[in-house]
């Protein structure tokens, strides 16, 4: 799996592209949702804690959790009276969705390997051939340091563009 770094990035990037304006940009609760939203379906490795299984990488992967996660924050945003509710909704599911893409871009040496991206269509595990990311270590040694801090550098060298090229996109250079 890629880190936070990059799956922060990549929501990063799906918050820019989802703005209508810089007041959209600069609102830290809708930032959050959205960057939260890309982070969010690592959050099944704490299942582990509850009962002793690895979690990882299945149902929360899917693109069914990243709709029904449009779905919850869309409708949130409806009862709080936020901006465009429908868009924030949206935006939330896009960045579910990149956490999604990007795991499945990764080099996976955890088993099960590959993610369930296709949940609740298939309960199938899929890894795209030619990984993109280096995997992240869980262990607490220097090597796994390095190995990771090496990971982060990359994720970071090809992710970091891509916020770039969004705020390219909906603000030009005066932006």
């Amino acid at each position: 799996m890629p880190s936070p770094v990059a799956h922060a990035l990549a929501g990063l990037t799906v918050h820019l592209l989802a703005a209508r304006d810089l007041d959209d940009v600069w609102d830290p609760r809708r930032a959050l949702v959205v960057v939260g939203a890309a982070l969010a379906p690592d959050l099944d490795l704490l299942f582990q804690f509850v009962d002793g299984r690895n979690h990882h990488s299945a149902e929360t992967h899917g693109i069914g959790f990243a709709l029904m996660a449009a779905g919850a924050v869309a409708l949130l945003a409806r009862l709080l009276a936020a901006r465009r509710p429908l868009v924030l909704g949206a935006a939330a599911g896009l960045g579910w969705s990149s956490h999604v893409l990007l795991d499945y871009l990764n080099r996976d040496t955890n088993p099960p390997i590959g993610i369930m991206a296709f949940w609740p269509f298939s309960r199938g595990y899929y890894k795209f051939p030619w990984p993109v990311f280096l995997d992240i270590g869980r262990t607490l040694d220097w090597e796994t340091a390095r190995h990771d801090a090496l990971a982060v550098a990359w994720e970071t060298a090809v992710l970091l563009p891509l916020v770039m090229v969004a705020w390219r996109l909906r603000f030009g250079r005066g932006g």
